[in-house]
């Protein structure tokens, strides 16, 4: 199994990166807040999940211990894949997540893409006990967990996509912003947006 993968950054794509570490390329799958951290020529560290199916063998890439840990918490629930999970990873920061989860939110864990009211009440029910305490408490600067799957950041999101920026610098960009004040309209996003993403 893999844990750990130090090498540089070969390509970062919408939802991975090629990471190259004795010669062999890898591909991992990452959320938009490891995407967003990663460039080209750039040495990355990632813990990894390695996950083996039947016709495929994927790896998962994560900065931080948190991640990975919410992950393989979200990976535990019935009717949860990797997919889903990363996809709540990319739709707001760990602790906003895992707040969500403590908190028993189940309307925020809806508005995310690909997660319906009952796989959201699921998630609730089966990991409002399991997730650590410290895992729900929030960085310094980070906003609310309602605020970072806003509409106003949806749409900030879309628009600067639709500019030709790619996904996963687009998503952490508008997570850092919407972290450092929860109030931005769309047109403010996308303004400061373009200021960092140029």
């Amino acid at each position: 199994m893999i844990a750990y993968l130090t090498g540089a950054v070969r390509d970062v794509q919408s939802t991975s990166a090629i990471i190259l570490a004795g010669g062999v390329g890898y591909e991992v799958m990452c959320p938009a807040s490891t995407l967003g951290r990663l460039t080209p020529g750039s040495e990355a560290e990632l813990h990894i999940r390695m996950v083996v199916r039947e016709d495929a063998m994927m790896l998962f890439g994560f900065v931080d211990r948190d991640s990975l840990r919410l992950f393989d918490l979200l990976t535990g629930v019935s009717g949860v894949g990797p997919k889903l999970a990363l996809a709540l990873l990319s739709a707001m920061p760990p602790s906003a997540l895992a707040a969500g989860l403590v908190g028993g939110d189940s309307k925020l864990l809806s508005s995310v893409s690909g997660v319906g009211k009952k796989t959201a009440e699921r998630l609730v029910l089966e990991l409002q006990g399991k997730v650590p305490e410290h895992l729900a408490v929030p960085q310094a600067g980070a906003g609310t967990a309602a605020a970072m799957v806003s509409t106003a950041g949806r749409d900030a999101t879309e628009a600067l996509m639709a500019l030709g920026f790619r996904e996963a610098q687009v998503r952490a960009v508008v997570a850092e912003l919407l972290a450092a004040d929860a109030g931005l309209s769309a047109d403010a996003l996308i303004r400061r947006g373009l200021g960092k993403l140029r």
